[in-house]
């Protein structure tokens, strides 16, 4: 297959780009692959402290990095306390 493609290169120079780029997308697809094969991928920073910090944030805090039409200052707190 590799010597085919090779004979196509010599033949049409103008397919080399495309067999580079297909060759990248290939080879970057599995390594996508076996990055999810390999296991869950969970983020936990500080296991011991405090391993669920999103549970102590205050209905007011302000996480999004843009609000357009949020005012955090008036909202309530929906869920349960933990």
């Amino acid at each position: 297959m590799i010597k085919t493609a090779i004979q196509h290169a010599k033949k049409h120079p103008g397919l080399i780009p495309q067999f580079f780029f297909t060759g990248l997308g290939i080879i970057g697809a599995s390594f996508y692959l076996i990055r999810l094969a390999k296991g869950p991928h969970v983020t936990l920073w500080d296991k011991k402290n405090n391993p669920e910090p999103w549970n102590k944030l205050d209905p007011t805090y302000q996480y999004k990095f843009v609000a357009i039409n949020t005012d955090y200052k008036t909202l309530k707190k929906e869920g349960p306390d933990f």
